[in-house]
């Protein structure tokens, strides 16, 4: 268990695609993560020692394994780099480890082992409750086995995550939806949502340049995840990650062929949330034909409030013909938006 109101840190270990046994539609894990080739044991160190260096006192520490499926390794090669992780959790600079792994490479055997290696999250590859797309997906994996192994982690006491995605082949707005409907029903403690890009090297590239395949806009990428956003938040899981990471990689003009990327999407998430929340309060209160308005708000919330390149006024503007839309700090009320008439 992570400490309340203690800084968390993740010292990243890039293990791309190994131990995934199906090229998923999507995936390029070596794009994605930003690192072309395995990690050897001396460079697992050095970049573990390289984060400590910079750690202040008194943060809760996790080595993280990520970028292929964790459990999938030769076990021998799984055990290796647990030990190295837990050379550090001995001498004290460590707290725990954590991994992402597919659905249907849990078993009781093995949190039973990882669990002895201080294992404290294990994050699945979902994706999707949904059978057509995962299998269209070429996931290689079923809605059943998702159900089982998180079953399988809330049991053995260790912390669930949740990866899903929107905008697969065969997705839609409405298997959205449900999907987060579904992974609710799991209570996972933390979740990533991510939308699907056409990443250079997969088979996903072949299907859009052939035209069988078209992604979400950012507009309906930014609109969707919203909502799935604020559906997660009302059921009190932690969504950690909306929208992929930037690297030197993912980026436009480098190896994003197409789709909803941007380097700060899960503001524009936000944004669009507290839009929607200004807009009830507007209609609540029936101000919609005043000649302005002003919000009030904390300092932290402005930006979100304002929105990139100022959207969220200028979508007032223009939908209640609002000549004005002040922004005020008011330190009175924290994390709330308060609306009124202006003349």
């Amino acid at each position: 268990m992570i400490p309340v109101k203690t800084k968390h840190v993740i010292i990243p270990i890039f293990i791309p695609h190994k131990g995934c046994p199906f090229d998923c539609i999507f995936c390029n894990q070596k794009s994605i993560s930003g690192q072309i080739e395995d990690i050897s044991e001396n460079k697992m160190r050095e970049v573990i020692e390289a984060h400590i260096s910079t750690l202040s006192k008194g943060a809760f520490v996790e080595i993280g394994f990520y970028g292929g499926s964790f459990t999938g390794i030769e076990k021998e090669l799984q055990i290796r780099y647990l030990q190295i992780a837990n050379e550090y959790i001995q001498k004290g600079f460590v707290q725990g480890v954590r991994l992402s792994t597919r659905p249907d490479y849990i078993t009781p055997s093995i949190l039973e082992y990882l669990k002895a290696y201080h294992v404290n999250t294990i994050e699945l590859g979902v994706q999707s409750m949904d059978e057509e797309v995962l299998r269209m997906s070429c996931r290689g994996h079923s809605v059943q086995d998702v159900i089982r192994s998180s079953g399988l982690i809330h049991g053995a006491g260790i912390r669930l995550g949740i990866q899903t995605m929107i905008g697969l082949p065969g997705d839609n707005r409405e298997k959205s939806i449900e999907t987060a409907k579904s992974v609710i029903l799991l209570k996972p403690e933390i979740l990533r949502i991510y939308p699907t890009l056409v990443v250079k090297n997969t088979f996903l590239e072949k299907l859009y340049h052939e035209g069988k395949y078209s992604p979400l806009s950012l507009e309906e990428a930014v609109d969707l995840c919203a909502e799935l956003l604020e559906m997660y938040e009302a059921s009190q899981i932690n969504v950690i990650r909306v929208g992929l990471q930037a690297t030197d990689n993912i980026s436009e003009g480098r190896d994003i062929v197409a789709g909803p990327f941007h380097p700060a999407f899960r503001q524009l998430v936000q944004s669009r949330l507290v839009l929607k929340t200004i807009e009830e309060i507007i209609q609540k209160k029936g101000l919609e034909n005043s000649e302005g308005i002003a919000i009030y708000t904390d300092l932290g919330n402005i930006s979100d409030v304002v929105g990139q390149k100022r959207v969220n006024i200028e979508t007032l503007k223009r939908k209640y013909h609002f000549k004005t839309v002040k922004i005020i700090e008011n330190k009175d009320r924290k994390m709330q938006i308060f609306v009124e008439k202006t003349n």
